[in-house]
């Protein structure tokens, strides 16, 4: 369609690329701006101003166009380009292990281990007691068996990535043995059977979605079989009429027949969690126990650490696994080797894992704490005196999140806001769009924030960011909630 008259002399009246540019050079905003980003913005922003000239919606009398204000929206355009697009969130969720967010924050030993790591050289592939070429798995290793009681172990760039290669090294071409209601999907549609397909081992299903017996495993073994598979239904709970074999029979039949036994335990723990009132969860050290042939495990799931997927059991197998030429496509960088490393140390006394490691810190928290800092952060928004807001107290759970303890509710004491002429959804948007982005939930038309995944100097984040969203106009009323 062709421009109107009047749409073509808008475009006439538009500066050119060089134009702006010479301006942005003057102006004392863009020092320091490099040239390839403001020639980005400026076209960008010329580009828009003619879309809204050519749109079919009349443009409105009169056109603001000018060249300050091209200039001041190319200028914010470069700022928006240079940021970075992964940035601090404050999660107010609840769920601690928040795949979404990042999964598991590390603790400070972590954090200032890979800093002094990322600085410098080190020796992640120089043994310096001989002087020559090292292994990188050595690094952990050590001290992976000494948590675990595995005899060997080492360490790929995720759990998925763990699960293939021992897959691709002990079942290529053959049978793996697996209950049919152990086949589970984790998030974004990876799926077990996928898994294994793409590792060349060959499915065998057995038993049925909710019982699957020993003599089910003994009936499939044949002379194609390579491996029995136990996985560890992490992210979901079967109830009712169930059964399923455990692991240490799982292992005896393997011994009965020579063949390896496989755990996936998916989420991974070190600490018996029912010492807490929680729900229970297997560790690494009971599946080691049972005679596991290989164990496989994530680092940043229930354990707390950075993403890695542990590979934990009998040393021949573990050096079957590291001959595999698809171990250095999964292997582990030395910046996650680090902060993993200052995370198992941790671990070496669990008091002091349960203080510093944050997500054990989180699932670990009692009540009593969380509403201590509900308290504390309702006191801080009360404080600012604006009669739009009305904050109150609600007893909500916290969920672990990270396909983790899927029926395990945390009791907690959350904090609810209202603004009187906002909804809460422009309330959640505009949160979801601050600078640290707040990540909350929306409950009964209420924007709800657990504190138990805020950390204490976020509180403060929080109340300026809501005071600020004080100050949208009002666009009609909300009801009051109640208060505490």
């Amino acid at each position: 369609m062709k421009p109107s008259d009047r749409q073509q002399k808008l475009l006439r009246q538009l500066p050119g690329v060089d134009r702006l540019l010479a301006r942005a050079n003057e102006h004392p905003d863009c020092q320091g701006i490099p040239k390839a980003v403001m020639l980005k913005a400026v076209r960008e922003t010329l580009d828009a101003q003619r879309k809204i000239i050519l749109s079919p919606d009349p443009t409105p009398e009169p056109f603001e166009a000018s060249e300050d204000s091209l200039l001041e929206n190319a200028i914010q355009r470069a700022a928006a380009i240079q940021a970075f697009n992964l940035r601090h969130v404050i999660n107010a969720t609840g769920v601690v292990v928040h795949t979404n967010l990042g999964r598991s924050r590390l603790a400070p030993e972590a954090i200032a281990h890979v800093a002094a790591i990322a600085g410098r050289y080190s020796n992640l592939e120089f043994d310096l007691a001989v002087g020559r070429r090292g292994s990188r798995y050595s690094i952990v290793e050590e001290l992976v068996c000494e948590l675990t009681g595995a005899e060997a172990a080492m360490v790929v760039n995720n759990n998925a990535g763990a699960v293939l290669l021992c897959l691709d090294t002990l079942a290529h071409g053959r049978e793996v043995v697996i209950s049919r209601g152990e086949l589970v999907e984790i998030g974004g549609s990876f799926r077990i059977p996928d898994v294994m397909a793409k590792s060349g081992a060959i499915l065998r299903e057995i038993g049925t979605t909710n019982r699957t017996h020993l003599r089910d495993y003994e009936r499939a073994v044949g002379s194609e079989t390579g491996l029995l598979l136990k996985v560890h239904t992490s992210n979901y709970h079967i109830q009712g009429f169930t059964a399923a074999v455990h692991l240490k029979e799982l292992v005896a039949l393997g011994t009965r027949f020579s063949l390896p036994v496989m755990e996936d335990l998916g989420s991974g723990n070190f600490i018996d969690l029912t010492e807490h009132g929680l729900l229970a969860e297997p560790t690494a050290q009971e599946s080691v126990a049972c005679g596991a042939d290989v164990i496989t495990f994530s680092g940043d799931k229930l354990l707390g650490g950075p993403q890695a997927g542990f590979i934990v059991g009998k040393k021949t197998i573990i050096e079957r696994i590291k001959q595999n030429p698809l171990t250095r496509a999964l292997r582990i960088d030395k910046l996650t080797l680090a902060a993993l490393e200052a995370t198992l140390h941790l671990y070496r006394d669990q008091p002091t894992a349960k203080q510093r490691i944050p997500t054990v810190s989180m699932l670990t928290m009692p009540k009593t704490e969380v509403e201590k800092r509900a308290r504390q952060l309702k006191r801080k928004l009360t404080a600012l005196k604006r009669s739009p807001l009305t904050v109150g107290l609600f007893d909500l759970p916290s969920k672990a999140g990270g396909g983790s303890l899927p029926l395990l509710e945390l009791p907690s004491c959350c904090v609810g806001i209202q603004i009187t002429g906002i909804s809460v959804n422009t309330i959640e948007k505009t949160l979801r769009r601050a600078k640290p982005a707040i990540i909350g939930r929306i409950e009964n038309d209420i924007f709800i924030m657990d504190p138990r995944t805020i950390q204490d100097d976020e509180l403060n984040m929080i109340v300026d960011t809501i005071e600020t969203l004080l100050n949208i106009p009002a666009t009609g009323e909300t009801d009051d909630i109640s208060k505490s």
